[in-house]
């Protein structure tokens, strides 16, 4: 399998380690781990900005004017069928790297800690994956954590 990752860093405060994280294996690990098919290629969009873009967007597509962390664009449509022998381009994930800084020190863990798991929950969005109850919340965020855990990143501590 493999994944191309459309990496797009919008803030300029942005540590340069962001660009340097190994996107591409991280992504074909994780949708290797949900969705395995052999010999299968994927692209998406990673797009991190700012708080005013995430609430641009979350007004636009979700009615709530406030900035939040990450949202997904999903773009697969189990209705379509996909030729094998093209990629599939499974969506965008934008995250709030603003947001994304705060939650990390709130929670006393590493930027790139909270900027990989929010990448990964946009991710299980774009395969499909949502958390309308705690049910299944507490499912995506399991997912999330042995995610993480698999590339070697420790998952951050759930209240």
């Amino acid at each position: 399998m493999t994944v191309t990752v459309y990496l797009e860093l919008h803030v300029p405060s942005l540590p340069s380690e962001v660009a340097a994280l190994p996107w591409n294996l991280w992504f074909a690990t994780w949708i290797g781990m949900v969705e395995p098919k052999a010999g299968k290629a994927y692209e998406l969009t990673l797009r991190l900005t700012t708080d005013a873009e995430l609430r641009v967007l979350n007004r636009q597509y979700r009615d709530r004017d406030t900035p939040t962390d990450v949202l997904a664009f999903a773009t697969r449509d189990q209705a379509l069928p996909f030729p094998p022998e093209e990629p599939e381009y499974l969506g965008d994930i934008v995250i709030s790297a603003e947001t994304a800084q705060r939650q990390a020190a709130a929670a006393n863990h590493p930027f790139l800690t909270e900027v990989s798991w929010l990448a990964c929950h946009g991710l299980l969005h774009l395969l499909g994956w949502d958390h309308p109850d705690e049910v299944h919340l507490s499912r995506m965020l399991a997912q999330q954590a042995r995610c993480l855990e698999t590339v070697g990143l420790t998952p951050p501590l759930l209240c």
